[in-house]
């Protein structure tokens, strides 16, 4: 039998604050058993699970879609390199959606900060007379409209 982790041996090895652990555990991502004294125990395996979260996180993935995905991952056994694959490439179109709008966002503000005019006349990110309120809130310019 594997040797089971703390959650301080969890939180040294994966970096991530205990609070934060519990979290994760209160909304299912990760899974501890029980001691006789309801102290958390965790398999290795949920390193794995952990540093995925935390990376998905990084990348703007939302909780409710890590665990929508970390569901579908097998209970019996630790997760092949095949099941992460299959996963990851759930997110390649989101992923693919999210670099585009960044990039372009990127290249918005480097035009915009970059030119140096400080005017509001001249600013072809500027809107007058707010002609884009309509459409709805937020940067209409840059980001893409949202599906109605």
């Amino acid at each position: 039998m594997q040797e089971s982790l703390t959650i301080g041996d969890l939180a040294a090895r994966s970096g991530v604050a205990q609070s934060a652990l519990r979290y994760y555990e209160r909304l299912g991502l990760i899974r501890a058993a029980r001691t006789g004294g309801n102290q958390r125990r965790y398999e290795r395996a949920e390193l794995r699970r952990v540093a995925f979260i935390r990376i998905a996180q990084q990348v703007g993935i939302s909780l409710a879609d890590i665990r929508t995905a970390l569901e579908s991952l097998p209970e019996s056994r630790t997760p092949t390199k095949a099941d992460w694959a299959r996963l990851s490439a759930t997110w390649r179109s989101k992923l693919d959606e999210r670099i585009d709008l960044l990039t372009q966002l990127r290249d918005e503000l480097t035009g915009c900060i970059g030119c140096g005019c400080l005017s509001l006349q001249r600013c072809r990110l500027y809107n007058p007379g707010d002609e884009l309120a309509a459409q709805g809130t937020g940067a209409q310019r840059i980001t893409p409209a949202a599906p109605r």
